[in-house]
């Protein structure tokens, strides 16, 4: 069991370390001005929403600009702190910021990824509506920001590496 627990503990570091600069490069492009990025990561975004069809980060809603705003004030200044605390393994201090973490995340992703299988899509000038295929390709995309953070929380939970309470020896 610990070292499945530590295997988990580097699949989170790596999540956590990766997000930094998916979150800055790419997710805040739905929320901030185009004039902050350099074409080349402009265009990357434009081959990203036309190939994927994914119009919540071509035109952006006001509630999926909520989610990456939370993204930005509230998650981001947490990745480098939960990446170190995966990276160094057993740190307990993580277990509550960490829960409180993945049950966020995955309350903020199911709305998404329900919208991306069911929701309407308005056509525009580059984007069709995506046909159910695209769809899943799409989910399957936003997906590990559900997956992981589940596994998070369930790490967090169950393993007793987190939640059990070390016996103090008596002098």
């Amino acid at each position: 069991m610990a070292s499945l627990t530590r295997l988990l503990e580097w699949v989170f570091f790596f999540y956590f370390l990766s997000h930094i600069p998916i979150t800055l490069l790419v997710d805040l492009q739905a929320v901030l001005p185009a004039s902050w990025y350099p074409p080349e990561l402009l265009d990357l975004m434009k081959w990203y929403t036309v190939t994927f069809k994914d119009h919540l980060m071509m035109n952006p809603p006001p509630w999926f600009k909520s989610f990456v705003y939370c993204e930005a004030i509230v998650q981001l200044p947490f990745f480098p702190v939960a990446a170190y605390a995966f990276f160094k393994g057993g740190c307990r201090w993580i277990r509550i910021p960490a829960i409180v973490y993945s049950s966020h995340v995955a309350t903020t992703v199911l709305p998404i990824l329900a919208h991306l299988l069911y929701g309407d899509f308005p056509k525009t000038n580059l984007l069709e509506s995506p046909s159910q295929q695209e769809r899943l390709v799409l989910v399957s995309v936003y997906a590990p920001y559900l997956v992981i953070p589940l596994l998070m929380l369930l790490t967090m939970l169950f393993s007793p590496r987190y939640y059990k309470e070390e016996k103090r020896k008596k002098k």
